[in-house]
């Protein structure tokens, strides 16, 4: 039975239930006024485990972490995002939070599922025999599914405080945490994601003292202007430059950049023939 389940039987799986998350939690919005928190994280973290596994089947197949092309970049960033929210939502107690991740993977897992074009599997191990390229993509990727997370967080900040400044006191201001809340956690979720970007830029910059003829310039300089703009939005935040509004905006503005960022860093990489689905053993 296994044998014939494919990586990407597995991610279309992970997808319909992320896509089930969102169309529950709708469903449950528009009748009681309020996400279903449990229902809806509860089928996220089905989605997670399954692409989890469709991520790892694909793995093995290309001989190392699989962000070889758009649909793998897409596939691993909704994973990452989804892996910050498993861990921080509960935490939170926001359902909002948990309705927004399933919309965010739904998104991207469907969109890349939905374009063959996007995938590609490649023969040889994507990376090349060392493996501190293949350290420095998943971290960089990694952080931004956590920008992914921050603009989620920031769309809400932006609806409270329509809401306030409009003096609402319907549906949405009645589901939508408070301003400090989403506030704090969007500073959190940005010093998280610009660490981890911070240290994926420390590994190729090593890496890159000893080969620098290995390392892409596309590559480096997307992945620097991502953690350029992270952290100069962090310190002005940080300092009191940079709040409200403009720092919520900046927060969707810097993961619609990180998503745009990966089309240098899979457009330099050289083109090779697809292999068949990766199935699991």
């Amino acid at each position: 039975m296994f044998a014939v389940i494919t990586d990407r039987t597995w991610l279309w799986a992970a997808a319909g239930c992320y896509f089930a998350g969102l169309a529950f939690g709708t469903i449950a919005l528009l009748r009681r006024g309020r996400p279903a928190g449990v229902a809806t994280y509860a089928l996220v973290a089905i989605g997670y485990a399954l692409q989890l596994a469709g991520l790892t089947v694909r793995g093995r197949a290309v001989g190392g972490c699989p962000l070889g092309n758009p649909f793998e970049l897409l596939q691993f960033t909704a994973w990452s995002a989804t892996t910050l929210y498993l861990i921080v939502g509960v935490a939170f107690r926001h359902s909002l939070l948990g309705y927004l991740t399933a919309a965010l993977a739904a998104a991207l897992t469907l969109v890349s599922l939905a374009v063959p074009a996007w995938d590609a599997t490649h023969r040889t191990p994507i990376f090349g025999p060392n493996p501190w390229i293949e350290l420095h993509a998943a971290l960089a990727v990694f952080s931004y599914g956590v920008f992914g997370l921050l603009a989620l967080t920031s769309v809400m900040f932006l609806l409270r405080h329509r809401t306030l400044k409009a003096k609402e006191t319907g549906w949405w201001s009645a589901i939508l945490p408070p301003i400090r809340d989403l506030d704090l956690i969007g500073v959190r979720l940005l010093g998280t994601g610009a660490v981890i970007l911070t240290a994926a830029l420390a590994v190729i910059v090593l890496f890159f003292a000893r080969e620098p003829a290995a390392v892409s310039v596309a590559k480096f300089a997307a992945t620097s202007l991502v953690w350029l703009a992270s952290v100069a939005t962090l310190a002005l935040r940080l300092r009191g430059r940079l709040i409200a509004q403009r720092f919520a905006v900046l927060g969707v503005a810097l993961f619609v950049a990180a998503l745009l960022s990966l089309v240098p860093v899979d457009g330099s990489r050289p083109a090779a023939p697809p292999l068949p689905e990766a199935r699991t053993p």
